[in-house]
């Protein structure tokens, strides 16, 4: 597919680094506000890439984003360089992303929903450990799980926290979620699973009270959880661009082989 790169918009990460950056590009292409823009372009890590993409989330039209590696990792990033800067974006390849949606209410009754695009991760909050039980399309499939903690992450998040915690690395054409537990008490030798990301899953805190939990979506923590719920938001498409010789998918493919 070739993308249209008349109309750019540049969001810039607050780093000297990418600032930098920013000031060359600016001297060499024209840029418009982001509502009128037909790309944009993220000059950041990986963190900077999922604030953007998150913004991008309360957008009428989400545009397609071509991120520009200024950070550390950067796996979510092509290589800067502000050559010929339209030609790659013709040449890119674009990666539809669909969000988790998570519903998490608390002890008190709160009702908390956020999306996430990494993962959604269920932590311990103190020294106590964890027990959650884990219900698959209405189905408690594990009873109770003692752990610190326990995730459902997406093929574009399995390389992040969820590889850290041992899980799989889902390639993006996979169309599952990775159901990853944090340092398994009982059953001390369960792995996790892998599941259809048509897969409603829901975590039901046991003994909340005297262990109480928290639930991330991606940067957004609710305190003392006693119940969660995630989907995978199909209503929402977010398009990353890739140069095509340093493809995503190529990327989660190289992750398997590395040590």
């Amino acid at each position: 597919m070739s993308y249209k790169s008349d109309r750019l918009a540049l969001l810039v990460s607050p780093t000297p680094q990418a600032e930098a950056a920013a000031e060359e590009l600016r001297t060499l292409y024209d840029w418009v506000p982001i509502d009128d823009a037909e790309i944009v372009v993220a000059l950041g890590g990986d963190g900077f890439m999922l604030q953007t993409l998150h913004a991008a989330l309360h957008e009428r039209r989400p545009r397609p984003v071509f991120g520009m590696n200024l950070g550390t990792i950067g796996f979510m990033m092509n290589e800067f360089s502000a050559i010929d800067l339209h030609g790659r974006l013709r040449k890119a390849k674009g990666f539809t992303l669909h969000p988790l949606a998570m519903t998490a209410t608390t002890v008190a009754g709160v009702t908390v929903a956020s999306p996430a695009i990494n993962e959604v991760s269920l932590l311990r909050e103190t020294r106590q450990v964890a027990k959650v039980e884990i219900s698959i399309d209405g189905r408690v499939r594990m009873a109770e799980l003692a752990c610190d903690g326990v995730m459902v992450a997406t093929p574009a998040g399995s390389t992040a926290y969820n590889l850290s915690a041992n899980g799989p690395i889902l390639p993006l054409s996979s169309d599952l979620l990775a159901l990853t537990p944090i340092s398994p008490f009982r059953p001390r030798r369960w792995r996790g699973a892998l599941i259809p990301d048509a897969s409603v899953v829901e975590f039901r805190v046991l003994e909340a009270d005297k262990r109480p939990v928290s639930a991330v979506a991606d940067q957004l923590e609710v305190r003392d959880v006693a119940h969660v719920r995630i989907t995978t938001d199909k209503s929402v498409s977010l398009e990353l661009l890739f140069d095509p010789e340093y493809a995503l998918d190529d990327r989660i493919s190289l992750e398997q082989f590395l040590s």
